[in-house]
């Protein structure tokens, strides 16, 4: 009877070893056999227009402190992978802009003349190598316009005439307050 016991569960396992092979190389086969006999056609593609089923036309907007510099993070980074934030100071430059003076996983202590913004969550995998930069996003990278509207902000922003002016709260959360192209407001939110 312990032969019995033995056998089933060794007898059930190479079963379902034997089933997730045959299934493994059905898709690889169905793969290879359509790039071997499939009739190949070329297609021309088309810019994406981004659109939000609930919330229509947006704009994804790209800043230069997004990618954050790892010789402006103090205090280290994590030794063990994390769900991170980071505390970004930002202190306004000679040509009005605001740019990373410092960065931290940890928060950073208040300073004259600067604001520090918080990141969105990311994921951090650390390496025997810190990253050259760090990408993060601070909640701010869509903005929503009526249907249509977005190609002149797009234009704008590829050609590095659009500004957008965020407000940031005590605790470094962000929000667009305004969007300008050449310094002309084009959108401004309204506070309520």
């Amino acid at each position: 009877m312990s032969n019995n016991r033995l056998i089933r569960p060794l007898f059930a396992a190479l079963l379902v070893a034997l089933l997730q092979t045959v299934f493994l190389g059905y898709m690889i086969e169905s793969r290879a056999s359509i790039l071997r006999n499939g009739s190949e056609v070329v297609l021309k593609s088309v810019p994406v227009d981004p659109r939000d089923l609930l919330r229509g036309d947006y704009v994804i907007l790209s800043y230069d402190v997004s990618s954050i510099p790892s010789s402006k993070v103090s205090g280290g980074f994590p030794a063990d992978p994390v769900t991170a934030q980071l505390s970004v100071r930002l202190e306004k430059q000679p040509d009005g802009f605001w740019a990373v003076s410092e960065a931290a996983f940890d928060p950073l202590p208040p300073k004259q003349g600067s604001v520090v913004m918080l990141s969105a969550p990311f994921n951090f995998y650390p390496s025997t190598d810190p990253p050259a930069f760090l990408n993060v996003d601070y909640g701010i990278e869509r903005y929503y316009v009526p249907e249509g509207q977005g190609k002149p902000l797009e234009e704008a922003r590829d050609s590095h005439t659009l500004s957008v002016t965020v407000r940031v709260d005590d605790r470094g959360t962000a929000q667009i307050r305004e969007i300008a192209i050449e310094g002309n407001p084009l959108y401004q939110e309204p506070l309520y």
